[in-house]
């Protein structure tokens, strides 16, 4: 069972700061607990230069860690696992292979049982000049439309994340450059989530656009 989770101290309480750009009240992919009826902003920080290769680190505005990600089992490129600050895995990422369209899977905890499938992506064409995802819920077995995309440019390092196939925006994300971004070696990413989304499913796709970028 999920474990309740804190809103962010950055989250933002005045509807001012981000117009709502979902209809629907709630969007909680992965947990209810990860919603909030106000804006969200994050911090991610991935670490390039780093033995463990892929980890990121995701803040509040104040700087506390809401979220790690780090490699499974012998950190292995085709493995992630979305920790909450207190180390409690909330949901594991699984590259498929042998797939046409690279394609990523999400299960809930740290299982990769079939059963606990929560959404998958995946490139929407194999040649790509500009990002653009397909997401998956498990429930949509037939993957005739997708119920959200990833839109954007991975050299800018930027995206967009829309509802399905609509201009409907539920977060957005572009790259902070920092002094210590090119001194460390780390790349630094600063993302809004917009009210009633699940700030994690969010930060789960954004871990999943770095990677398949990173393998192409």
């Amino acid at each position: 069972m999920q474990q309740a989770s804190a809103p962010p101290s950055g989250a933002n309480p005045s509807a001012s700061a981000v117009p709502v750009a979902y209809a629907n009240p709630t969007v909680a992919i992965i947990s209810p607990n990860f919603c909030t009826p106000y804006p969200v902003d994050l911090g991610i920080v991935r670490k390039v230069l780093t033995i463990t290769d892929g980890n990121f680190v995701v803040t509040d505005v104040n700087g506390n860690t809401v979220f790690k990600v780090k490699g499974a089992h012998l950190s292995l490129r085709d493995r992630r696992v979305l920790l909450d600050a207190a180390g409690y895995p909330i949901v594991t990422f699984r590259k498929k292979l042998r797939s046409v369209h690279e394609r990523w899977q999400v299960f809930r905890g740290d299982s990769t049982e079939s059963s606990n499938l929560v959404f998958s992506v995946k490139q929407s064409s194999m040649i790509q000049m500009k990002t653009k995802l397909d997401v998956f819920l498990a429930n949509n077995t037939g993957e005739y439309a997708p119920d959200f995309q990833v839109k954007g440019s991975w050299f800018e390092r930027s995206c967009v994340i829309h509802a399905g196939n609509s201009s409907t925006i539920i977060a957005q994300m572009h790259k902070k450059h920092t002094v210590s971004s090119v001194l460390f070696g780390k790349d630094n990413f600063s993302v809004t989530v917009y009210p009633g989304v699940d700030y994690a499913f969010i930060v789960a796709l954004i871990v999943i656009l770095d990677e398949i970028n990173a393998d192409s």
